[in-house]
Order: C-alpha cells, then structure tokens, then sequence
C-alpha cells in the first residue's frame, strides 16, 4: 500500500500551520514552524505571487487530506460518501473523517499522533467493544467503546501520549484513564470538533 515517507514537518511548514503530526514535538520550540516559517524548497522565502481562488481551494483539500494522513485516491472517496449523504455535504466530510479509528485513538489521547494511532490500530492494539479491531479507517458508531488490549496496557507510548490530556477536552468522548477505554458519545456537530479548516472550500474544488 502506498503511503507517504517524506518528512512529515515539510507538510506543516507547506500549510502554514501545525498539523500535529510529531506528537509532543510539535509542542516545543522544535517544531519546524517555530524553526521556518516558510514553505521548503529553495524558493520557499521568495515572495509568492497572489493565490487565485483554485489555489485556495487546493490548499485547504491539502491541509484537511495531511491532517488525517490519507492519500488523495482515499480522501477523494470520503467526499463521494459525503455527498452522496442527505445534509451538508463539507460537514459530512469532516464527520466522516472524525469517525475514524484511528483518529478516535488520537483523540482521546492513546497516542500521541494520528500516525502512530493508526500503527495502534494496525498492530492489533485496540478492540471495540471488545473484539480486536485493526482497520484504522473503520467508521466508529456512537456508543462503540474503544479499549486498549489488555496484553497492550503497559505499552510506554500510550502512557506518555495520555500525559498531554487531550481526550478529557472533547466533549462528545468519554475517556476513561484507569481502565484504558474511552467511547464517541455522539457525533459531533461541526462546531465541536476542533478542526481549523474551510471544509466549504473543497466541496467547491471538487465540485468543478
């Protein structure tokens, strides 16, 4: 399966903004964008010319796509069923994307980024509702408890990804420290989940 091997920091420094997708690095003063604020490259601090508004549109479909770590061919399938649904299709899509597993994972603070949630998932660490589940785009439904193995509990990166917090801030999770288990409460409306993106900009550039 294809997947993305470059740098990760070279992704937040091209969007302009921390995508969270170093962990704990991305909290000190090594993250790239406190280093560079810059785009890479070798014209990456030369004056950039005005974005037309396709440009715009692009940037925020990147931005979204390298949040999430998904390839285009998949994220390009997510709005598809997005659309297809009854509602709005941009709120849809970040719905959809919310409801991964592997996201849930990061979520609810068992580890400390979306890329090492989906290694969670991928090496049999997680269960939902106690069967073993390792499909890390699996749609969880509310009320779905995800759990930590048992054999998996004393595993140091969950331990250290749960020190930062972050499952206690997010309103429709449960999050349950001692017994390593946390459950989506509902899906969440779009004003809750924090996400800094334009989702209208891409149903307008793959409405073209």
């Amino acid at each position: 399966m294809a997947r993305y091997r470059d740098a990760n920091c070279k992704l937040c420094r091209r969007e302009g903004e921390k995508l969270f997708l170093k962990g704990a690095r991305c909290m000190t003063d090594k993250c790239a964008i406190e280093r560079r604020q810059y785009a890479p490259g070798q014209h990456g601090q030369s004056m950039r010319r005005k974005v037309s508004a396709y440009g715009l549109q692009l940037r925020e479909k990147q931005k979204v796509r390298r949040t999430y770590g998904l390839l285009e061919k998949q994220f390009k399938n997510y709005f598809k069923k997005a659309d297809a649904r009854t509602g709005i299709t941009g709120e849809n899509l970040v719905q959809m994307l919310e409801r991964r597993l592997d996201n849930l994972v990061y979520r609810l603070g068992f580890a400390p980024s979306r890329k090492a949630a989906r290694q969670l998932v991928r090496h049999r660490h997680i269960t939902i509702n106690g069967r073993i589940m390792d499909i890390p785009s699996y749609q969880v439904n509310p009320n779905e408890v995800i759990r930590i193995k048992e054999k998996s509990k004393k595993l140091d990166m969950i331990h250290a990804a749960l020190k930062i917090g972050r499952g206690d801030e997010i309103p429709w999770l449960r999050l349950n420290k001692a017994a390593l288990e946390g459950e989506l409460l509902e899906i969440p409306k779009r004003s809750e989940i924090p996400l800094t993106a334009n989702e209208q900009l891409i149903v307008e550039l793959y409405s073209k």
